[in-house]
């Protein structure tokens, strides 16, 4: 059979005119859409399961549709549904405000398609991502011996902090490993330790103080407790912003007890850690330089777009020893220290080029717009606390460490369930207005709402309305 009896396949190479033609309509589209953020509703969650169950589509299509009413499909119904996590409004969990420079960086690393999974591929691009997670390094000050990866979140960079310390400290031998959190620490470190191998019951939950930080005489405590009884305690789990109330644990306290117990210190700064970058994060963080790893979520504290997590090692080697592997198929890893095969310091091989998102907007803005955009975020959050401070029966419930705040309504008279049950009502009237969105907690039982400013498109006048909306809610409540 000849080669060419079945004629070329080429549906699939869209080039020329019907490229451009397809990204000129994207791009309207795109901008059309940003530029109605600030305008369009805070949350759109109505009948979005309705529109989901009319969405699924369980049969492939055996042949295409138009790309014009595929991209009017998404862009009029898909997209504006949920919440607006990329608008001003968007006060809820920990937001995230997706630059549009960065999707261009996405753009440019799928379209072009290079392989980065080693650095023999692509030698330049790799240069490009180990700049950009040297950056990060210096940002949370660390020595020229630190090194990272980039990952999809936070979740994965505590998996590779907590896999990176167990082969430090335990090696093979699993069975005795300990872990010690505070009861505020976000739940994908329990995750992850499951998944290095560390069973749920040596994960340790430890109380914290009345600012929601972890105490270290019970920490302490729990440490010996365990080492008495013939366990290894290998991992303590600090927070530089929690997601509840935006605490920040005692780094400089745990530094020093990790170091005499000769336990690895890894810090969860996946909201609080970029705070660095301003004077008054630097005081907020201060130990953070001494942990032995961090995590970093550009997609948080740099408003990148989903999908652009960090870990970073202060012992680069350390971090390489647990991920390092290779096969007969690959080209060597280079022998110089300074060309970073990636490979060599994730648990990935194939993925795609996450560090043109950090690079392409840093070299375009400068650092000192990410950090003037920061301090900005301290400014309102603060402001906000002092409003609700000044509304008669708001109660401040975690004062903001970083740039997020919680509160509740407080009446003479009412018990927790009926308290409760009133925070809920103005949390439902607030978000009702669709304005702001805003989410709650849980604190020690009582339902706390909270406003977390962390977007670069949240400026003063969207807290003002936060403020507001709350003002009116309590009103009628």
């Amino acid at each position: 059979m000849s080669a060419e009896a079945r004629p070329p396949a080429r549906e699939l190479e869209l080039e020329g005119d019907a490229l451009r033609a397809l990204l000129a309509s994207a791009s309207e589209h795109i901008v059309r859409h940003i530029g109605s953020l600030g305008e369009r509703p805070a949350a759109d969650t109505d009948d979005g399961a309705a529109l989901a169950r009319a969405l699924a589509t369980p049969v492939a299509p055996e042949t295409g549709g138009s790309w014009q009413d595929l991209l009017a499909l998404l862009f009029d119904r898909v997209i504006t549904k949920g919440f607006g996590t990329a608008g001003p409004g968007y006060l809820a969990y920990i937001p995230g405000g997706g630059l549009p420079q960065a999707a261009v960086a996405e753009l440019v690393a799928a379209a072009t398609n290079r392989y980065v999974g080693v650095f023999a591929a692509a030698p330049g691009l790799a240069q490009l991502e180990a700049d950009a997670v040297r950056w990060l390094c210096t940002f949370v000050g660390y020595p020229a011996a630190a090194r990272g990866i980039f990952t999809t979140g936070g979740s994965l960079a505590n998996f590779s902090a907590v896999v990176t310390a167990r082969e430090a400290l335990l090696g093979e031998d699993l069975t005795r490993g300990v872990v010690y959190a505070s009861d505020q620490t976000h739940h994908s470190v329990e995750k992850a330790a499951r998944l290095a191998g560390i069973p749920p019951a040596r994960v340790r939950s430890i109380a914290t103080d009345a600012r929601f930080r972890i105490e270290l005489s019970a920490l302490e405590r729990a440490i010996a407790t365990d080492r008495k009884a013939g366990l290894q305690p290998f991992l303590v789990v600090g927070n530089a912003g929690t997601t509840s109330t935006g605490a920040v644990d005692d780094l400089a306290g745990l530094s020093e007890l990790t170091t005499r117990e000769r336990i690895w210190l890894h810090v969860d700064g996946a909201y609080g850690g970029f705070f660095h970058l301003t004077e008054r994060g630097r005081r907020a963080l201060a130990g953070l330089a001494r942990a032995d790893s961090i995590t970093l979520d550009p997609h948080k504290g740099m408003f990148l777009p989903y999908g652009t997590g960090a870990l970073v090692v202060r012992d680069g080697e350390a971090l390489r020893r647990a991920h390092a592997g290779t096969g007969v198929y690959l080209p060597p890893v280079p022998e110089d220290d300074d060309l970073i095969d990636f490979s060599q310091y994730g648990p990935e091989l194939s993925r795609d080029w996450r560090g043109l998102r950090v690079w392409l907007p840093v070299m375009m803005h400068g650092v000192g717009a990410f950090r003037r955009a920061l301090d900005e975020k301290l400014d309102l959050a603060r402001w906000a606390t002092e409003a609700l401070r000044a509304t008669p029966g708001i109660e401040i419930l975690a004062e903001p460490q970083l740039s997020c705040v919680a509160f509740g309504v407080s009446r003479p008279g009412l018990d927790l369930s009926a308290t409760n049950a009133l925070n809920r009502a103005l949390l439902a009237r607030v978000n009702q207005r669709n304005r702001v969105h805003l989410t709650a907690t849980d604190l020690r039982g009582r339902f706390a709402i909270r406003i977390c400013v962390l977007s670069f498109r949240t400026h003063a006048d969207r807290v003002e309305m936060a403020i507001e909306d709350l003002r009116e809610g309590l009103a009628t409540l």
